[in-house]
């Protein structure tokens, strides 16, 4: 590799687990680590290694990922370019920069847009392959573009909103490793003012009416809070915040399926249930945290011995609570998504990119 790449590179032995990179604490080794701070060396690594036919896994912030306790037989890539660009209506921000020192530098430059999706973990480049969203805002809302290096041409393209199938939790960059996120441009509000503010809980926590805007900071003080009741902040000595977040989606019904649906629910809970629905672009989307805990898996479960457990703040995260392997990760998962199916006959599917390991 050419010495003028500010690459770090470590080769990993099995003192030394990807658990150390990932915010659910789980993994085994991988052969090599290389960890690039800039755009350039970060293209130039992922093209060399394809080139010499090395696997290849990329890692930012580690925040969606399930390594398997085998890790990873090739080199794991941590992209750490954290280049950014502040213009009177826009910000560019390397694929690195951590998601949430971009949230809170935004606000604190006097611009709104971001707020809503203040103490999401991870790395900026990860916010538009699953079109990341949070209190009524999705990131598609706010993308202006994406850089997107082309590890199949070389080719390093900017990338419209457009041409990225954006969906609920999805994009064409999701589930591939083909096209690698380099630089994410958002569009800012120069007014300090946030999004519209669509979530009622949020529009609750803050006192304004739904649809109506507030100050930037404000939204984000809010936001934060909500999501530290729901340990859905990073905090090393809260057992709670070891997971990927929300482990599942919640499931979307196609509008022709759901009358047989809700009649499978209340058939089985009785007619005073009342899934929460809410609409989307295919259908209805249902509550997965409600699903899960009507299933019978309370916050918690399954008991407080166990290695991997439902969070007790959140029904939808899987957590570790300190000695958790994947294994035990991914097997409470499956007994999760098993037991809603049995119960409502629906599936729940993983938010989170699993490597190595399958539900």
């Amino acid at each position: 590799m050419d010495a003028g790449y500010r690459c770090r590179v470590v080769t990993y032995d099995n003192s030394l687990p990807l658990s150390q990179i990932t915010t659910l604490r789980v993994g085994g080794p991988a052969k090599n680590f290389v960890r690039c701070t800039d755009a350039e060396s970060l293209i130039q690594t992922v093209g060399d290694l394809d080139a010499a036919g090395t696997p290849v896994l990329l890692v930012g912030g580690g925040s969606n990922l399930v390594i398997s306790d085998d890790g990873f037989d090739g080199t794991v890539v941590q992209i750490a370019n954290t280049e950014t660009d502040w213009r009177s209506d826009h910000v560019t921000a390397g694929a690195g920069v951590n998601w949430d020192d971009l949230v809170a530098e935004s606000i604190e430059r006097g611009f709104g847009g971001l707020e809503c999706l203040s103490g999401i973990p991870g790395a900026a480049g990860a916010t538009p392959v699953q079109n990341v969203g949070a209190y009524g805002v999705e990131v598609g809302s706010l993308l202006r573009s994406v850089q997107i290096f082309d590890r199949r041409s070389g080719g390093l393209n900017w990338v419209d909103v457009g041409d990225l199938e954006l969906g609920y939790r999805t994009s064409r960059l999701k589930r591939r490793n083909d096209e690698l996120v380099v630089q994410v441009s958002f569009r800012l509000h120069e007014d300090g003012l946030s999004e519209p503010i669509t979530y009622r809980e949020l529009a609750g926590a803050l006192n304004v009416a739904e649809g109506k805007r507030a100050p930037a900071a404000e939204v984000r003080a809010a936001v934060l809070g909500l999501r530290s009741g729901k340990g859905m902040v990073l905090d090393p000595d809260d057992h709670d915040t070891w997971s990927v977040g929300s482990f599942f989606t919640n499931p979307i019904v196609p509008q022709e399926h759901l009358p047989t649906v809700l009649t499978r629910i209340v058939e089985e809970l009785g007619a005073e249930a009342t899934v929460p629905q809410f609409p989307a672009d295919l259908g209805v989307k249902l509550s997965a945290g409600w699903l899960i805990e009507r299933a019978g898996f309370a916050r918690g479960f399954p008991d407080s011995g166990a290695p991997a457990r439902l969070s007790t703040k959140h029904s939808l995260a899987i957590t570790n609570r300190g000695e958790a392997r994947a294994e035990d990760i991914v097997e409470l998962a499956k007994r999760v998504r098993d037991g809603v199916h049995e119960r409502f006959g629906l599936w729940l599917e993983p938010e989170p990119v699993l490597v190595g390991c399958t539900l």
